[in-house]
């Protein structure tokens, strides 16, 4: 099975939308838990949105302290591939020496990248993509049945929750 086609179903009818993704999970495993064939069942993020959350302002400091940490994991993969390719005489050189130099590198490109971005965006923030709401779709050749379990659940009414 490829995989776009792990996300398909034939013919889907929606079972219910909801303002929480616990809220969809809720009726799907109430469906689970009186032996409804789940495998026809998806869940469906709509109403997508960006989420930016403002964390700090970005200074001097800040950037190069980061350019550091980011630096850290380059410097450990080129300590090893220097441990590889020049011999293993002394190891803990060669890790120290990969590490010096990716941090190193590091803290050049943070400044590099901070220096050109001239005050453009002087904040450090961190992003995600959610859904502000939910739909629990069911393949129409199980959908009666399904309509038909909810409906005896608490607190479902009509395809929402209260």
């Amino acid at each position: 099975m490829r995989i776009k086609d792990r996300f398909k179903l034939n013919f889907p009818q929606t079972l219910g939308e909801f303002k929480a993704y616990e809220d969809a999970q809720k009726a799907v495993d109430y469906l689970a838990a009186n032996e409804f064939p789940v495998e026809n069942v998806m869940i469906v993020g709509t109403g997508v949105k960006l989420v930016e959350r403002v964390v700090g302002r970005r200074t001097w400091p800040r950037v190069l302290r980061q350019g550091a940490i980011s630096g850290i994991g380059t410097g450990l993969l080129v300590g090893l591939m220097m441990m590889l390719l020049f011999g293993a005489d002394n190891p803990g050189l060669m890790l120290v020496m990969g590490l010096v130099i990716g941090v190193v590198m590091g803290v050049l490109m943070a400044g590099l990248t901070n220096s050109l971005a001239k005050g453009k965006r002087d904040f450090d923030s961190i992003r995600d993509t959610v859904a502000t709401d939910f739909e629990v779709l069911v393949e129409h050749k199980v959908a009666a049945r399904a309509h038909e379990l909810l409906a005896k659940m608490p607190g479902y009414h009509a395809g929402m929750f209260s």
